[in-house]
């Protein structure tokens, strides 16, 4: 920690709701990069990592507080495919808190005053397959092996100092209770964000029991959905709230539906500042955009939420 390392995110959200950013890949993209490979917006960790120093700094710019690194697609394992061995891959995971820390500076800078917290984000099993299975779950593994498989790759993040960990777009209770296992005694606060349909995971378990899984680790200050469709966000907040009695965090994607297949979004945005109100009458505290909620999106929030 340093001199300039602002209060903790657990202290922030027993005192009020904190803003999000939007999501890393839309931001590239809008900003001429190709993302069409198998990882995504980490590819640019090694390529272009200036970029994405970018892309954190204009969420902060927007009224985000917390940056979510982009590490969502870098693993060991994904990496290795792309012939990067271990100690630089490694490098990389530390690399995207570094960035988004510069951001944040850089920020401070240009006269953004308010706190600015760094969330390193541990993505889904599913998303090193780069298949959609994220959004599916149940890959055949046990929680076992979903857990060695998550281990290194967050004791990694955690050694770089982020703010949090953020264990997000998890599909089904098996991984969220490897994650869980793997975040215990790191002494790195983190949040679980599960991806829902309707009042379930994606692979079909009831909310209230993927949430009371998070119930008595200690490390976790937020539970929540996210990368999910806002309308089903409201009815997953609140029952995050009850079962958990916990801060709730929530960032929806814009209401668009990924096509895996085409890798592309089909239909039309839903998500607006209206809903932001609902949701922390309900118990949200951590409020964002995950895909395809850019900047003007989270200005929208951070006006909301006032």
């Amino acid at each position: 920690m340093t001199s300039d390392t602002p209060p903790g995110l657990a202290d922030a959200l027993a005192a009020g709701t904190v803003v999000l950013d939007g999501g890393m890949s839309n931001q590239l993209e809008s900003a001429g990069h190709d993302l069409s490979d198998e990882l995504w917006s980490a590819r640019l960790l090694a390529e272009r990592p200036e970029a994405v120093t970018e892309a954190h700094l204009a969420y902060f710019r927007a009224g985000a507080s917390v940056a979510i690194t982009a590490s969502y697609q870098a693993t060991f394992e994904g990496f290795e495919k792309r012939g990067i061995g271990r100690a630089e891959a490694a490098r990389l995971l530390a690399l995207s808190v570094e960035l988004a820390r510069t951001a944040a500076r850089r920020a401070a800078d240009t006269g953004v005053g308010r706190p600015l917290w760094v969330a390193a984000s541990v993505g889904p099993y599913g998303a090193m397959l780069a298949d959609g299975s994220e959004y599916r779950g149940r890959y055949g593994l046990s929680v076992a092996e979903l857990e060695r498989f998550h281990r290194p790759r967050i004791e990694a993040l955690a050694a770089a100092a982020p703010d949090v960990l953020a264990l997000e777009t998890v599909p089904d209770t098996d991984e969220a209770a490897a994650l869980l296992r793997a975040v215990r005694g790191l002494g790195v606060p983190a949040w679980l964000s599960y991806t829902v349909d309707g009042r379930r995971t994606r692979a079909g378990q009831p909310l209230e029991e993927a949430f009371a899984l998070a119930s008595d680790v200690d490390e976790v200050i937020a539970v929540g959905v996210n990368c999910c469709a806002p309308q089903d966000a409201g009815p997953a907040v609140e029952i995050a709230a009850r079962i958990t009695g916990r801060p709730v965090v929530v960032y929806p994607n814009s209401g668009e539906t990924w096509d895996a297949r085409a890798r592309a979004w089909r239909g039309r945005t839903t998500f607006g500042p209206a809903q932001v109100t609902a949701w922390r009458e309900a118990g949200a505290r951590l409020i964002g955009g995950c895909c395809r909620v850019g900047p003007e999106g989270i200005a929208s929030i951070a006006g909301a939420v006032g």
